[in-house]
Order: structure tokens, then C-alpha cells, then sequence
């Protein structure tokens, strides 16, 4: 039989109660009791205990024996993936780098293996693996001598095993060449600052090709839903919470509700193992505190990295994403045909993303259809660049792909046409700049064009009603991903008077759709009567009707 943990009920805490509740890890063949045996003969450069003796504390001890421990019938590792999930100054990277110690010059090695220290760039990954560097050359007289350290400035960063052919490796994100992996051990550290999917793909494909490898993922919270850490961590929630059942994920997820007292001591503690062993600093929490209750960057800075929440791109959002949320269920846009719509365009350099979102109105209420536009060339590089996947999204229809390395003009007034065949379009309102490609046929076929000013007058009251609907559930998007992303982007500027405005400096990446949002439905808004919600009579021109 296999030897697994005790399978957890459903439950809606990700909490890891059995770090702590002392139920029984099967260790049927003893390779838990040996993983942690040489990891306490470690040392460390920093330990303060008795010859520099590693400090495996008993939160770190349970993890090592449940990944270690359990076995199938042929006595192979049960886990393959680690993901854990905890506040910094909780010495995860310590761990992390005992564990890629233990697979290089430890019982678990591989002959010939390669071991892999993975970050978003060089210098990150450069920090775990100057923690396995310090604990091998901590040990002078058993490490030292069958060990090779390379560590030459702006060299290969590699810790070799001679006798047995085994090397622990940084990469990173941004080096040249990742292809051809066969790793039998992965750390992806700081997962969260990864941008893109590529070295995620190429490190999880090569895991794949050795038998019993492991990838052990150590972050702390995030920012977003657009990215690969936030897709990791959702799927090892799930688990946790026994909505999927995958024995060979272990998920170790230290973690605070959004709306978690940050100023309990309490709330800390609980998501932070390591206080009960005297790290992190209580006193440099509390220090954080105080400076969070009169600063939102601050706050936001303590409930990311200390209580482990995780974030909305926008350190100053528009709306709570929670909120925008209840708007996501299906939409039957085909029931919609015939009705009336406003149509919103914001055309951005013809090398970014660009947006056409069409707004229908039932009273209170807003519907919005989103359509974004891309240049096909190098969209994978432009993904990388953005942390988003185009690509995917582009398959799955969210995102046009034109093709060249610009957005063709074209299929944006193609994708209008198409919508004025389908609906009762009343107003088209353009950003003006950068739309004159689109604009100029579609004036001239006689559609009804205007172009709204961008500036306070114009976008102050439109946002007043964007935000009025989204907090009432009268703003339905279908959980459309790119227009997610989006809103999640949104930084906003308020003036003396309480006016506000898209902050685009501040906005952490693209916001087209947005835009193009705020122009439909505050056109939408005053679409059932002669006034314009607008207070300057030249907030709009019309071009044609």
C-alpha cells in the first residue's frame, strides 16, 4: 500500500494544521528519518548553536519528513512538488538550500544529477545559492574537501560533487540559453516575481524526463492573477482545502485572509513559523505596523511580505478586485443581439495592446464585451515583457494576434463593423490618440464616431459611475481575463477636489482596456436622454452620425 498522510477534509483555511497537530508521517523505509539526520549534521555560517550546527527548528522538520518519508509500493517518493508559501525572514531560502544540498551531496543525490537554483534573475537566484555556499564552506573538514565551488564574478555560479558528477546550478530568467534541462531537483524561488512562463515550462518539462525529481517552489505572497506564481499557488490551495486530491503535491501554505487584523499579533504569528523559534523580529514587526497605520504603501507592503496576502497589481486600485469580481459569471451575448450598445476605443502605440470594449445598458445595470488587439510577431516576447500570456490568450480568443510586428488598424475597425452587424451601435468613442487609422474609414462609411477628452472634466464623473456599478453588482464582464488584468493595472490620481483620474505613470502595466471601458459606459450612461453626464460641454465632439 502507499504510504500517504492522512487525506484532509474540504475546508475553505489553507492553514497547515499538520505541521503542528503531531499526526503521524509514514516514513516506511526511513528515508524522512535520513533526509533530516543529514540535514541537522549540516552547519551553517550564521547558527548560533553549539559548532555552527544547522538549525532545523520543528516546523522545517515536519515538511522535510513529509516530503521524504512517504513512498509507494516500490519505495519511490510519493512528492514530486513542494509549494511553499511563507513570510520573509522565515529563513525558507535556508531550507531551500539545505534540501538542494541534500540532492547534491546528500543520500538523495543522483549520479550525474543536476540541481537547479531557478529565480527571476541573477542576483535573486544568486541569494539561495550563497546560502548553500555558506553551509558547504561552514564545514571545513567533511564538505570542503569532496566539493568544488565556482563563484567567479559574472561566471557559472555552480557547487560540484567530483565523485559522483552531481552539480548544484543557478539560472535565471534573463540567461541566454535555458533549453536542455534534465534537473532531478528544481528550486523556483521567489516565484512571484517571475515574469512570464518560459523557464517555468523548460525546468517543469525536464523535471519530468528524470524519475523521482522534485521541485520544491519557496515564495512569498504576490501581486495579481495574471502571472504563473498565482496559478501555482491557486492549484496548491485547492489542494490544501481537499478540492483536489494529489497526493504528490505537498502544499505548505502560511498564509492571512485579505482582511486580517495587521496589527494582531495573534493573526503574525500564526502565519509566521518561525516565531515561535525568535524569527523574524517581533519588534521589527510592530515597527511596521505603526508606520502601516498612516501609509497605504506601507500597508500594503506588511500584509504582502509579512502576512503573506496576496496583493492586486495597483498599490492604488481603483476598485477592490474582490468587488469586481462578482461580475464574472457567463454572459449569453447572443440574447443581447439587436440591443443597443456604446462603444468604447482606446488604440495604444502600435506595438502595445489595444482595446474595443462594447457596454450594454438595462437600467441600473452594465454589460461589457471586451476585445483586445496585439501585434502576432514575437508575442511571446512581449508576453515575457508584460508577465502576462499572450499567447494563451490569443489561442483561447481573448486576445487578436494581428499579424506583423504592429496592430493592424484593419481588424480593429473590422471587429467594430462586426459588432454594429450584431447590435444597435449608437456611439463609438475614440481616445483620438493613435486611433486616426481606425477612426478615419469608419467616419467615412457614415458610423457614429465621437471622441472623448481625456483629461479630469471628462473622466472624473465617468469613473464615478464605473465605480457606482461595479460596487453595486451592476457591472457584468464574464471574468473576461485580459479586461481583468486591466482593471487590475489601474493606479488613481486625485486632485484637492476629489477628482479623480487614471494615473498612467503609476499603473503598474497596460490599462487600454479600462479605458476603453470608463468611454462605454459613461456613454452608455447618458445614452437614454439628451444630457451628457459630462459637466463641459466640450468633454465630447461628435464627428458623424
Amino acid at each position: 500500500m502507499k504510504a500517504t498522510m492522512t487525506t484532509r477534509s474540504p475546508s475553505k483555511d489553507t492553514f497547515p494544521r499538520w505541521i503542528y497537530d503531531d499526526t503521524p508521517i509514514p516514513d516506511p523505509v526511513g528515508y524522512g528519518e535520513r533526509a533530516v539526520e543529514f540535514l541537522r549534521r549540516l552547519k551553517h555560517p550564521k547558527s548560533t548553536l553549539l559548532r555552527k550546527q544547522f538549525q532545523l527548528d520543528p516546523w522545517q522538520e515536519r515538511i522535510v519528513r513529509a516530503i521524504y518519508g512517504p513512498r509507494d509500493d516500490a519505495g519511490n517518493r510519493i512528492v514530486s512538488t513542494v509549494v511553499i508559501l511563507v513570510p520573509r525572514g522565515n529563513r525558507k531560502t535556508s531550507l531551500s538550500a539545505a534540501l538542494a544540498l541534500l540532492h547534491t551531496i546528500g543520500p538523495e543525490r543522483v549520479s550525474g544529477g543536476e540541481v537547479i537554483f531557478a529565480a527571476s534573475d541573477r542576483s535573486q537566484a544568486g541569494i539561495a545559492f550563497k546560502e548553500a555556499r555558506g553551509i558547504v564552506q561552514a564545514d571545513t573538514r567533511h564538505l570542503v574537501p569532496v566539493t568544488k565551488v565556482y563563484d567567479a564574478f559574472n561566471s557559472a555560479k555552480k557547487i560540484a560533487y567530483p565523485s559522483d558528477g552531481t552539480e548544484l546550478e543557478v539560472i535565471s530568467a534573463d540567461a541566454p540559453s535555458k533549453e536542455g534541462r534534465t534537473p532531478s531537483f528544481v528550486l523556483a524561488d521567489e516565484l512571484h516575481v517571475w515574469r512570464g512562463d518560459q523557464l517555468w515550462k523548460v525546468l517543469t518539462n525536464g523535471l519530468d524526463k528524470t524519475d523521482n525529481s522534485l521541485l520544491v517552489v519557496a515564495t512569498t505572497a504576490g501581486r495579481g492573477q495574471d502571472n504563473i506564481a498565482h496559478e501555482v499557488i491557486e492549484r496548491a490551495r485547492k489542494i490544501a482545502r481537499g478540492e483536489i486530491t494529489d497526493p504528490t503535491c505537498l502544499p505548505v501554505l502560511f498564509e492571512s485572509p485579505a482582511d486580517a487584523d495587521y496589527a494582531s499579533e495573534e493573526v503574525w504569528r500564526r502565519v509566521n513559523p518561525g516565531s515561535a523559534h525568535g524569527y523574524p523580529s517581533l519588534k521589527g514587526f510592530r515597527q511596521h505596523v505603526n508606520r502601516a497605520k498612516d501609509s497605504p504603501t506601507e500597508r500594503d507592503s506588511l500584509l504582502q511580505y509579512k502576512l503573506n496576502v496576496w496583493l492586486d497589481h495597483s498599490t492604488s486600485p481603483f476598485v477592490d478586485m474582490a468587488t469586481y469580481d462578482k461580475g464574472a459569471a457567463p454572459i449569453d451575448y447572443e440574447a443581447l443581439r439587436g440591443a443597443p450598445c456604446w462603444v468604447g476605443v482606446d488604440m495604444s502605440k502600435t506595438t502595445d495592446l489595444s482595446a474595443v470594449v462594447a457596454c450594454f445598458r438595462d437600467g441600473d445595470r452594465y454589460t461589457v464585451l471586451p476585445h483586445f488587439f496585439c501585434p502576432e510577431a514575437d508575442i511571446r516576447k512581449r508576453g515575457d515583457l508584460d508577465g502576462v500570456n499572450y499567447t494563451s490568450w490569443a489561442k483561447d480568443g481573448f486576445v487578436t494576434a494581428t499579424p506583423g510586428n504592429v496592430i493592424d488598424n484593419a481588424a480593429v475597425a473590422d471587429c467594430i463593423r462586426s459588432l454594429a452587424e450584431r447590435f444597435q451601435v449608437q456611439e463609438i468613442g475614440f481616445d483620438v490618440a493613435f486611433a486616426q487609422g481606425v477612426m478615419a474609414p469608419l467616419v467615412d462609411e457614415g458610423y457614429p464616431v465621437v471622441t472623448i477628452r481625456q483629461g479630469w472634466v471628462t473622466q472624473s464623473p465617468a469613473l464615478n459611475v464605473l465605480e457606482r456599478a461595479i460596487i453595486s453588482g451592476n457591472f457584468r464582464h464574464g471574468g473576461h481575463p485580459v479586461l481583468r488584468w486591466n482593471f487590475a493595472n489601474v493606479a488613481i490620481q486625485k486632485d484637492a477636489n476629489d477628482n479623480r483620474i487614471i494615473h498612467k505613470s503609476k499603473s503598474t502595466d497596460r490599462i487600454d482596456g479600462v479605458a476603453a471601458t470608463w468611454m462605454a459606459v459613461s456613454r452608455a450612461a447618458a445614452g437614454d436622454s439628451s444630457r451628457s453626464i459630462y459637466d463641459h460641454p466640450d468633454a465630447v465632439e461628435l464627428l458623424s452620425w
